[in-house]
């Protein structure tokens, strides 16, 4: 198909397409003529990856292209794809290492024991929490440590119910290109429901409007 067709069947205006192709997010066509291309169904396919990694899960252009590098990086187990792709989508924060940092580092890691869970030192997502940790040290909202344990055995029943829908694929390209979506997706969706339990909390049986 041509680029016309792709952006149609994509939902995607040809302009977005062509920055996507200098950016690096979408592989070139096969070209037939000087300024002619050929696109396949894994454009269209990849194309959607993008938009819904940009527009959906809020990642920039660089993180989104680094997440589509580990996704097609040679030579790696579909499990490591996965990791490395996820540990892309994870913002960094700055880190102010002070005595707040400190204390919240070592919550971090004794939190990670007492649930006996295996999580690599590499993981950008400590340096998340121990910020997040930090932060409410620094502020004084120190009781809200002890809901730490809730938040993780939440966190555990949802990551065993995605894994378990996800194995679900036989296609390994359908298993990657899924939890890389629902890493970034699911982020966004997870947060929203919290708002609403917030909110059914504590109107409990309130009429609203």
């Amino acid at each position: 198909m041509r680029i016309a067709e792709l952006s149609r069947r994509a939902d995607v205006p040809v302009p977005t397409i062509k920055y996507y192709l200098r950016e690096g997010l979408l592989s070139p066509g096969e070209r037939t003529s000087y300024n002619q291309a050929q696109y396949t169904e894994e454009h269209v396919r990849r194309l959607r990856l993008v938009r819904a990694l940009l527009e959906v899960g809020g990642l920039s252009v660089a993180a989104t292209r680094d997440v589509l590098e580990k996704m097609d990086a040679p030579g790696m187990s579909l499990i490591d794809q996965a990791g490395k792709a996820q540990f892309a989508m994870t913002v960094t924060p700055k880190v102010a290492k002070d005595e707040a940092w400190q204390s919240a580092e070592e919550e971090t890691q004794a939190l990670i024991e007492r649930l006996g869970w295996k999580v690599r030192p590499t993981n950008p997502a400590r340096l998340t929490l121990a910020s997040a940790l930090a932060t409410l040290h620094r502020l004084g909202k120190t009781d809200q440590l002890k809901l730490l344990e809730i938040y993780a055995r939440a966190a555990r029943e949802v990551a065993e119910a995605e894994l378990g829908q996800l194995i679900q694929d036989s296609e390994p390209e359908a298993i990657l290109e899924t939890a890389v979506v629902w890493t970034a997706l699911g982020d966004v969706v997870f947060s929203a429901l919290r708002r609403f339990a917030h909110e059914d909390v504590a109107y409990g049986d309130a009429q609203l409007d």
